[in-house]
């Protein structure tokens, strides 16, 4: 069954908090397409994610807020399906 946004926003907040980390909503008033969220995680690790269901593509000003954030050196994630969010902690936690 295919997940909604929402769905996988709440498995990873439930993943992050039990690993002892912080998953808040971010919003920017004013700065349209900003990531949906920032996962920070023991060790100082930051990241700001961007959410799709299965088969999501993020929107053009989502896309240039993203790029913008990796050239100023941050970590940014686009997690597209709740597999994707499952990788992405394999990854990033181990």
């Amino acid at each position: 069954m295919e997940k909604r946004e929402r769905d996988i926003e709440s498995w990873l907040l439930k993943k992050i908090k039990k690993l002892g980390g912080k998953f808040v909503k971010f919003t920017s008033p004013g700065n349209a397409g900003v990531p949906d969220r920032i996962a920070i995680l023991p060790g100082g690790q930051v990241w700001f994610i961007e959410l799709k269901k299965d088969g999501g593509e993020p929107s053009e000003i989502q896309k240039w807020q993203m790029q913008q954030l990796r050239k100023l050196g941050c970590n940014v994630a686009l997690i597209t399906g709740l597999d994707e969010a499952r990788a992405w902690i394999w990854e990033v936690i181990g």
